[in-house]
């Protein structure tokens, strides 16, 4: 009988599958860097200065976003679909601990590499003043709440759909999900990698609204399967991947539909967001 599953099972039927994920974006000059880099405090004086709001506005918001979006979103997606190509060689199912770890390792890959690559080339052509070396340790970091959601992806969609729940439910379901063991990545991350900025209440704060927009990339990744109840996939005729789909084929619709879900998740977190409050100001 066949498991349940999306569109990252189909390589278990010697199809390509796929699945996505992203991260608290660490890229040049990146806010969730920047944001910790504190001065030293001031002498004490009889008011407290009003903090700024920081500059940029919308339109950087868009600009940090699509970077992202490049370098490591689609990248994901990408990833998670090729290694669970590589998991069904090796003869693992999608309801094994093998699978889960093999494309969750796929995403952070995907994210390690799209983010060095990325901005190693932005440093040769673009702006030579960025620092590669920060840059590796916070693909690092990025990489490795990847791998939490990547890994998450499976289980959590062969649980709402083993429940023979609505796709919306799936949907949802694998947003809160994914979203929150991206978000648990990003938080250990902070406590167990030395190079990165320990944990405080603002960067709580961004984290979770990048994992936010994370979820909605792995929940439109769920619209790649369109064997789950596909009358009602409304993403089947957009990201969804077909048995006769090439494995390339299959892995970029995956990459697609991870980007298509952070992009649209992210666009409605950078015009609902109030200045300063959102993981990429």
């Amino acid at each position: 009988a066949r498991l349940a599953t999306t569109s990252r099972m189909a390589a278990v039927n010697g199809r390509g599958a796929f699945r996505p994920v992203i991260q608290n974006a660490a890229f040049h000059a990146s806010p969730l860097l920047k944001e910790d880099k504190k001065e030293a405090p001031a002498a004490a004086t009889t008011a407290a200065p009003i903090e700024e709001a920081p500059a940029g506005g919308i339109g950087a918001r868009f600009i940090s976003a699509a970077e992202v979006t490049v370098s490591k979103i689609f990248p994901a997606g990408f990833g998670w679909q090729g290694s669970s190509i590589v998991a069904d060689g090796m003869g693992f199912q999608p309801d094994q601990l093998g699978f889960f770890t093999i494309t969750g390792g796929g995403d952070f890959v995907g994210v390690f590499t799209g983010h060095t690559l990325y901005y190693g080339i932005k440093k040769a052509t673009v702006d030579p003043s960025i620092d590669m070396g920060e840059q590796i340790g916070s693909g690092v970091w990025l990489a490795s709440a990847a791998f939490c959601s990547g890994f998450a992806w499976q289980p959590i969609v062969n649980f709402w759909q083993g429940m023979n729940v609505d796709f919306n439910t799936v949907f949802l379901g694998t947003w809160a999900g994914c979203g929150v063991a991206f978000y648990t990545g990003l938080r250990a991350g902070r406590v167990v990698m030395p190079w990165m900025p320990n944990g405080d209440y603002r960067n709580l704060k961004n984290d979770a609204s990048l994992s936010a927009a994370i979820g909605g990339a792995t929940a439109v990744f769920v619209g790649t399967d369109t064997a789950y109840n596909p009358d009602q996939n409304w993403l089947k005729g957009v990201v969804g991947i077909e048995d006769n789909d090439a494995d390339l084929t299959g892995m970029i619709k995956a990459g697609s539909s991870t980007a298509l879900g952070f992009a649209v998740t992210q666009s409605v977190l950078n015009v609902t967001y109030p200045a300063g409050k959102l993981w990429n100001d």
